[in-house]
């Protein structure tokens, strides 16, 4: 790619991010809350190194890929100092690869993968940071333990010493009209805020709201948003 055009991309990308910051900004205030308790996870699934380095020139800080695989070849070529999340599903076979390139992990809904992100995390003598996954629109292919079974599933996995259960994370409903999106977001806002006084200080996450929905999801409590599309386009970028 040019080096004009990478230049014109980068301008792009930094209005891009302008512009979700103050809308970030925006929405907490609405809500009664400080902007600076939302954090934005950059998702850069599809997106090459030099788009990903416009973006971190940006002043993005936070980096979400879905693919192991993907990552394993990115994260290298990438400069120090970005903090990367995984935030697709996850393989229990790919855990140990997951942990060596992941500082959080979003998507916990299974006992197998618990137990291996546990083994893992055991042998590198560090715990996992990792999110439960819930899941608020009933698809079975999305992913996510039922809002119904998740303080059952917590206690399990809570008794794993190298898991350090650092909130949840949900998908909203799509497409939905902003009653339907609201309501799921208050019920996951629901089920931390009833957990949260026997899980510790380390349970501090709410990741819900995409680029389509962030605003809905910060008002309903969300302290993480995962933007992709309203920061690339449509990952014409590749």
């Amino acid at each position: 790619m040019a080096n004009e055009d990478l230049a014109a991309i980068g301008l792009e990308i930094r209005d891009n991010l302008a512009r979700v910051n103050d809308q970030i900004a925006a929405h907490a205030r609405k809500a009664g809350r400080d902007p600076r308790e939302i954090t934005l996870v950059t998702v850069s699934k599809g997106i090459s190194r030099d788009i990903m380095a416009l973006a971190l020139e940006a002043e993005s800080r936070v980096f979400g890929e879905n693919k192991v695989q993907e990552a394993q070849v990115k994260i290298p070529q990438m400069p120090a100092g970005p903090e990367w999340h995984m935030i697709g599903r996850l393989q229990s076979n790919k855990a140990r690869e997951a942990l060596n390139l992941f500082s959080l992990i979003h998507s916990v809904d299974r006992d197998s993968l618990a137990a291996s992100l546990d083994k893992h995390a055991r042998e590198r003598g560090k715990p996992a940071n990792i999110l439960v996954q819930v899941n608020i629109t009933g698809s079975v292919q999305q992913g996510g333990v039922p809002i119904a079974d998740i303080p059952g599933f917590i206690d399990k996995i809570s008794n794993l010493d190298y898991l350090r259960i650092c909130g949840l994370m949900a998908i909203g409903p799509y497409p939905a009209d902003e009653s339907v999106l609201r309501s799921g977001y208050r019920s996951v806002k629901g089920i931390f805020d009833s957990l949260a006084g026997r899980m510790g200080e380390s349970f501090r996450i709410i990741s819900t709201g995409m680029s389509g929905d962030f605003g809905l999801a910060i008002e309903e409590g969300s302290t993480m948003v995962r933007i992709g599309t309203a920061i690339f386009g449509d990952r014409r970028y590749k």
